[in-house]
């Protein structure tokens, strides 16, 4: 049996030939990380913050006295003789990469700078949700009983957000929502007729209520259907929610994170620490408050979300 006559060289022979051109590694779980990008970040010495506060505010006394009055009252302000104190939390891992890859095939893109990229977008995303999530200093976990509440429906509405700002009322920052609660939100106000604003920060839209933008990020937990909603005052002169991170480290490669080379070992790998020290406080307890048992949709739509 015959081949079929060929008139032409063939694609598949042809790309043999051709340069491919190539992207660095895509990965999927990088997010904006907005929370990190409007907290005001504090140096920290020797990785411990202690905040002081006035023991009993209602206890400074002062008067309006009229003119032929020449007695004033005395008081003091008193401090609190156990102040809470924050340690800086580490988030690391140490990445391994064979010399042989790194010798061989670092181009068109070097091997180890990607690695080193990659093992970075996963520790910062990491950060944001300890930020949020962690039981020591996470903004959930940090919001006093007094500044949680409820929504009134279920569904997150222009009334569960202005009742957040009642509790944040003095100089309110933004609003921390996931997307889902986000894309519930823009819901009920258009079911309302009441489309929320929008602003551009940072390059990007926002939506926005009472002028504050609604920043999203997907490390706030989404369980049977069901999620929280948070409004903060940014700010140490604000008395507001502040982020602490290390300054000056070895092998710093951004505020808080370094990166250190371990060495090679006698299997030809070499190996890098990568540590991100960090932590959140909340300076007083009217700078955040929570609105919880916000539904986004039916729970079986969405699966339960913890990062």
């Amino acid at each position: 049996m015959t081949e079929p006559l060929q008139l032409a060289l063939g694609d598949n022979a042809a790309r043999q030939l051709a340069n491919a051109t190539k992207t660095a590694p895509i990965l999927p779980t990088i997010t904006p990380r907005w929370l990190v990008h409007f907290l005001q970040w504090l140096p920290v010495e020797a990785g411990i913050y202690r905040l002081n506060t006035v023991k009993n505010a209602d206890a400074v006394r002062v008067t309006c006295t009229s003119r032929d009055e020449a007695v004033l009252p005395q008081t003091f302000v008193d401090y609190s003789e156990t102040p809470r104190e924050y340690f800086l939390n580490a988030v690391s891992t140490v990445l391994d990469v064979h010399t042989r890859v790194s010798d061989l095939y670092s181009s068109p893109f070097d091997q180890v700078k990607e690695q080193l990229r990659l093992t970075i977008e996963t520790v910062k995303e990491r950060q944001e949700s300890e930020l949020i999530n962690n039981p020591d200093y996470g903004l959930l976990a940090n919001a006093a009983d007094s500044q949680i509440i409820s929504t009134l429906t279920g569904a997150p509405t222009p009334d569960d957000l202005d009742e957040l700002i009642t509790k944040v009322w003095k100089e309110p920052a933004f609003f921390l929502a996931h997307p889902l609660a986000i894309a519930a939100f823009g819901r009920e106000c258009t079911r309302r007729g009441v489309p929320p604003a929008t602003v551009s920060l940072f390059g990007a839209q926002f939506l926005t209520w009472r002028g504050l933008p609604i920043i999203p990020s997907d490390k706030i937990p989404v369980s049977g259907g069901k999620t929280s909603i948070l409004l903060l005052r940014v700010g140490e002169k604000r008395q507001g929610v502040v982020g602490l991170f290390q300054p000056g480290l070895e092998g710093e490669q951004s505020p808080g994170l370094s990166v250190r080379f371990m060495g090679i070992d006698r299997n030809a790998i070499a190996s890098y620490l990568i540590s991100l020290y960090c932590s959140l406080v909340v300076q007083s307890p009217d700078a955040l408050a929570v609105l919880t048992d916000v539904e986004v949709g039916k729970y079986h739509d969405y699966p339960d979300t913890y990062r």
